[in-house]
């Protein structure tokens, strides 16, 4: 449906639509592509299917952090194949992408998971 570079431009294209007020907030986070979970993510977070996470944030959120100097980047993590497989027309797989990365930004920023759902669907 996607190519690579096509999941990747509308992932970096999320990004950059993200209002104003959070989008200059992103702090200290790697965005990632990967294919799928890793098995050891599905097992810690109980998800039977390879395809049963589009999204994953590790790290600490924005509210939590304190200066306490250099710390390595925070983490997001957009599972392509997991998106692709969910979708039957480009237009909602785009759609499933955009939310993908909004919900996972509103973690960062200390969403719980209502939070996040609510916020990936604005």
């Amino acid at each position: 449906m996607f190519s690579e570079v096509e999941f990747e431009q509308i992932v970096s294209e999320a990004i950059e639509g993200l209002p104003e007020k959070f989008g200059a907030k992103i702090n200290n986070v790697a965005i990632l592509i990967e294919e799928f979970p890793s098995p050891e993510t599905l097992r810690e977070y109980g998800i039977r299917s390879k395809y049963g996470l589009y999204g994953l944030y590790e790290g600490y959120v924005q509210s939590s952090r304190r200066n306490v100097g250099v710390v390595t980047p925070d983490k997001i993590t957009i599972f392509r194949m997991p998106i692709l497989r969910s979708c039957r027309t480009r237009k909602e797989c785009q759609q499933k992408i955009i939310e993908t990365v909004k919900h996972e930004i509103a973690h960062h920023f200390g969403s719980d998971e209502p939070g996040a759902r609510k916020a990936s669907q604005n």
